[in-house]
């Protein structure tokens, strides 16, 4: 029988790990796509002679529909899952794409960075869903193949612009609309995956009962793991926004070694997101949170201080350790909520979106303020936030460790 029951467990998770890569890949598309706004900025300000109050109006739009409507849907689609919204979502995306492409009035790029927005919010909640439903009970390993997805295509999204957007003007936008298009198509099948197994694989998690803790204890440990994301968030902003700043003024490089090396770091954060997952899965959640935040204390506090080549080496280590942190700190809400998959999701998505918005801005003041090394002066000190881990409740160990001792 044991054998058996092996065999089963084993033949879909073959066939969902195609999901999760597919929900990644869809992850990636949103986030290149999202990460063209930015980069449309300079453009849009000289094309339609707006002021910097009329661009910020323009970001608070986006970020708005992108981070706060998040939880919402995510608390709507926990009541009524919705398989085909992912697909929905992505077409928001797509309209969104050709409104910024072919816009001739200031209003009507609002519209477009809103739709853009909108598109991002109705995705990650039910994305995310669909890859912890998808992940077998690893779900770490699921959440970090699916975040690594973004990452990489806010890491893409820049580079695009540059090669192709700023070249060929603002109507080269449009042609993203067919990733957008590419991405409905695949999700769509995703969508069909999530219809036919939801009712399936929610039987087989109710066999599993759900935690249940003290509501107080829930609240207590939703705004400690809120403090890490920002933690996490705002000194991974010091890094992805203005890391290229500090190394041309402390090292005196060229801008073009300076991108290289941002390059290098996103590289890290990248290995650092995959690698995360089994790490989760393997020791649980609570150990990759203490490790991950407060891990990298000794690397940021060194940083201000060390040399050229060290500077290189200790981003790196940083990127790797602190990456991981995202994917255990959504797993453990997940779990620490039993049922509320999509309102967790949407909360932490739309809140580490947020976060880093507002932490790139009040950088850059403290920046023009106090200098660029000041700023990395400060950041150094955010991972000591990952002391409030004490303050989490405990939710067992790894499934395969205990699984392991069990046996």
């Amino acid at each position: 029988m044991a054998n058996t029951a092996t065999d089963h467990d084993h033949q879909p998770e073959n066939i969902v790990f195609g999901i999760i890569l597919a929900t990644s890949f869809g992850h990636m598309l949103n986030d290149t796509m999202q990460s063209l706004i930015p980069a449309l900025y300079p453009m849009i300000k000289d094309g339609y002679a707006l002021d910097f109050a009329q661009i910020g109006l323009l970001g608070l739009v986006f970020q708005v529909t992108a981070s706060l409507l998040q939880p919402l849907i995510g608390i709507y689609t926990d009541k009524r899952p919705l398989p085909y919204s992912l697909s929905a979502g992505m077409a928001c995306t797509l309209i969104g794409l050709v409104l910024l492409a072919y816009a001739h009035s200031y209003w009507v790029l609002l519209l477009g960075a809103g739709t853009v927005g909108l598109g991002s919010a109705i995705f990650h909640p039910e994305s995310s869903r669909v890859a912890r439903l998808a992940s077998g009970g690893r779900h770490g390993l699921a959440q970090s193949i699916f975040q690594v997805g973004g990452n990489f295509g806010s890491a893409i999204g820049p580079l695009l612009a540059a090669f192709i957007v700023l070249p060929n003007g603002q109507e080269s936008v449009a042609w993203f609309s067919l990733a957008a298009l590419t991405g409905m198509i695949v999700l769509w099948r995703v969508g069909l995956w999530y219809s036919h197994h939801r009712v399936a694989i929610a039987k087989r998690s109710a066999a599993t009962p759900p935690l249940v803790l003290p509501r107080k204890t829930i609240i207590k440990a939703i705004a400690v793991l809120a403090l890490l994301i920002f933690s996490k968030y705002v000194y991974m902003t010091s890094l992805s926004s203005y890391y290229t700043f500090y190394l041309i003024e402390r090292f005196d490089i060229s801008v073009q070694q300076a991108q290289i090396l941002l390059f290098v770091f996103l590289g890290a954060v990248a290995v650092g997101t995959v690698a995360g997952g089994p790490i989760v899965d393997w020791f649980g959640t609570k150990f990759v949170i203490w490790f991950s935040i407060l891990g990298t204390l000794p690397f940021t506090l060194a940083l201000p201080y060390v040399g050229y080549w060290p500077t290189i080496m200790l981003t790196v280590i940083i990127g790797l350790i602190l990456a991981s942190a995202f994917s255990a700190i959504v797993v453990f809400a997940q779990e620490l909520v039993p049922g509320r998959v999509g309102m967790i999701a949407g909360l932490f998505f739309g809140f580490a979106f947020g976060i880093g918005g507002i932490g790139a801005a009040v950088l850059g003041v403290v920046a023009d303020s106090k200098g660029i090394i000041f700023v990395y002066n400060l950041c150094s000190y955010l991972p000591l936030l990952g002391l409030l881990t004490v303050l989490l409740p405990d939710l067992g160990k790894g499934r395969r460790h205990t699984a392991q001792r069990s046996h």
